[in-house]
């Protein structure tokens, strides 16, 4: 079955770190005591889209962080392929408004960590401090970010990102709405 994580043709890899829910809700917990321990208190959360949306927003609600931008980035396109380098895509952060303020990037991994750098990096020409934090991060990462909640260098499979795209229902039930299809039978 295709999800929001392969290209096309692609299988999943079958040694791979699977993250689901409930267990996204600790790390996201003991994600946020860490950097709470740390004293590091951040006055904005930018959350970079769109792996790093649901954690980004789990985290400035987990630090009471009321201050949240995003910034879009594209780099993956299936399990293991990428684009030459990553690419800002619009709507574009007012980096202006980060100006003398203290940042927390957050993504759900660093790979490579080309995107983790591409955005710290510019984050960095605006704010006073910037730290960053991811769910999981890879040896191979070019970035070590400041706050890690598991290393690994499986493939990972997102709760956000295990189903594939939803679409227009095939059928529709009552007063227009779609029917109820039973996932499991």
């Amino acid at each position: 079955m295709a999800t929001m994580e392969t290209g096309p043709d692609q299988e999943l890899p079958d040694d791979r770190e699977v993250l689901g829910w409930d267990l996204f809700g600790v790390a996201i917990q003991e994600l946020a005591q860490s950097v709470a321990d740390s004293g590091f208190v951040p006055d904005v959360v930018v959350a970079v889209a769109r792996g790093g949306l649901p954690p980004g927003g789990a985290l400035a609600y987990a630090l009471d962080t009321k201050a949240v931008g995003t910034l879009n980035v594209e780099f993956y396109t299936g399990v293991d392929e990428r684009l030459p380098d990553p690419v800002v895509l619009p709507p574009l952060l007012d980096t202006d408004a980060l100006t003398g303020l203290r940042a927390l990037v957050v993504d759900d991994v660093a790979d490579t960590g080309e995107t983790l750098a591409l955005v710290q990096e510019l984050m960095a020409e605006h704010c006073a401090e910037v730290r960053t934090a991811v769910l999981y991060a890879k040896a191979r990462s070019i970035v070590d970010p400041t706050y890690v909640w598991r290393r690994t260098d499986r493939w990972i499979t997102f709760p956000w990102s295990a189903l594939p795209p939803v679409t227009a229902a095939a059928e529709v039930g009552v007063v227009g709405r779609p029917a109820v299809v039973d996932p499991v039978g």
